[in-house]
């Protein structure tokens, strides 16, 4: 899981001309379908952020076990201000997976640098509020929600050419990237953002998995019905008839890829309806439903240069739980702090 999510999609919409009278989503069937029908069964992740999965990751954000959210929290009061201090005046704040606008404030309210903010996310009708929550309570910032999947190739506003711009990426989305999709995402921000660009990006740090694997398995069962979801959301959306209680919620460290990786397991050999297959799952075998990588500053920093960003600063907290980078150009001065 990331400390916010990487794409939540939009909730369901009613049925009009053309849809599925069996309320069939076909974009969740086709990715349905792609990764159970793999000879390794996966779902892939932005499934999770249904109303539901949202509501329950919320209530993740605030278990003792899930360090993530409160660690980056309290890294970011002390990081923002810093960060805002060095922004060129008539800057622009782009967003990336932006869920709400409760992170992006804290370097908004840092300085009065800051003309315009383009938060990016699936959620079409939650950016919608978003901007209209913000037009609000500051009617002086320009907002410009951009509804797209932020790794997918977009394009900024027009409006927006010419003016100074910091990305901004918390919550460790990162980590929900393996290596390849992670350079391929960091690269296309360097070319979106342009030249002269600043990108501030939250990443949870590899940690004894002793503190790892209870933030993604909590004692009260949360995360487990959070994993499970996705299948309520398969019943409804792509017509599958999982039957949600027959699969094992399993988190576990992968060492050598450096990851959490989360699995529902079947327990025993069944079969499942799938829109209009059928999915055989053998006793043991999972779905592989999540990863979240957990870096260190030093492979942070490599993946940086192999994707055209030089890091030149890192903040982390007390503990080293939870870091904070920012990225520019190597010719850039460091106008930050000490």
């Amino acid at each position: 899981m990331p400390g916010h999510d990487t794409g939540a999609a939009p909730p369901p919409t009613d049925a009009g001309v053309g849809a599925d009278p069996r309320g069939i989503d076909p974009d969740v069937l086709a990715a349905a379908l792609a990764g159970l029908c793999a000879p390794r069964k996966t779902l892939p992740a932005k499934l999770f952020y249904d109303p539901e999965g949202c509501r329950l990751f919320g209530l993740i954000t605030g278990l003792p076990e899930y360090y993530v959210t409160r660690t980056e929290r309290a890294l970011l009061d002390v990081v923002a201000p810093q960060v805002a201090a060095g922004v060129a005046p008539d800057a622009v704040l782009v967003e990336y997976g932006a869920s709400d606008e409760a992170k992006a404030l804290l370097l908004l309210d840092a300085t009065d640098r800051f003309s315009a903010y383009v938060p990016i996310d699936v959620a079409g009708p939650e950016l919608a509020l978003l901007a209209a929550r913000l037009h609000a309570s500051h009617p002086r910032l320009d907002v410009h929600p951009v509804t797209a999947d932020f790794l997918a190739p977009l394009a900024l506003p027009a409006a927006l050419d010419g003016r100074p711009r910091l990305g901004f990426f918390p919550g460790s989305t990162i980590g929900n990237l393996d290596p390849a999709a992670a350079r391929a995402f960091l690269r296309q921000v360097h070319a979106t953002l342009g030249a002269g660009a600043r990108f501030l990006v939250g990443s949870d740090l590899r940690k004894d998995p002793a503190v790892l694997v209870p933030a993604y398995d909590d004692a009260q069962g949360v995360t487990a019905a959070f994993n499970r979801n996705i299948l309520h959301r398969l019943n409804r959306e792509a017509g599958a008839d999982f039957d949600p209680l027959a699969f094992e919620h399993r988190a576990l460290w992968n060492d050598a890829l450096g990851r959490i990786e989360m699995h529902l397991v079947s327990p025993r050999p069944q079969e499942v309806r799938l829109g209009d297959r059928r999915i055989r799952f053998a006793a043991g075998e999972t779905i592989h439903t999540e990863n979240s990588y957990k870096h260190t500053v030093a492979g942070l920093r490599a993946l940086a240069a192999e994707s055209g960003w030089t890091v030149l600063r890192v903040w982390t907290d007390p503990a080293a739980m939870f870091s904070i980078h920012l990225l520019g150009e190597s010719t850039q001065h460091q106008e930050l702090p000490a």
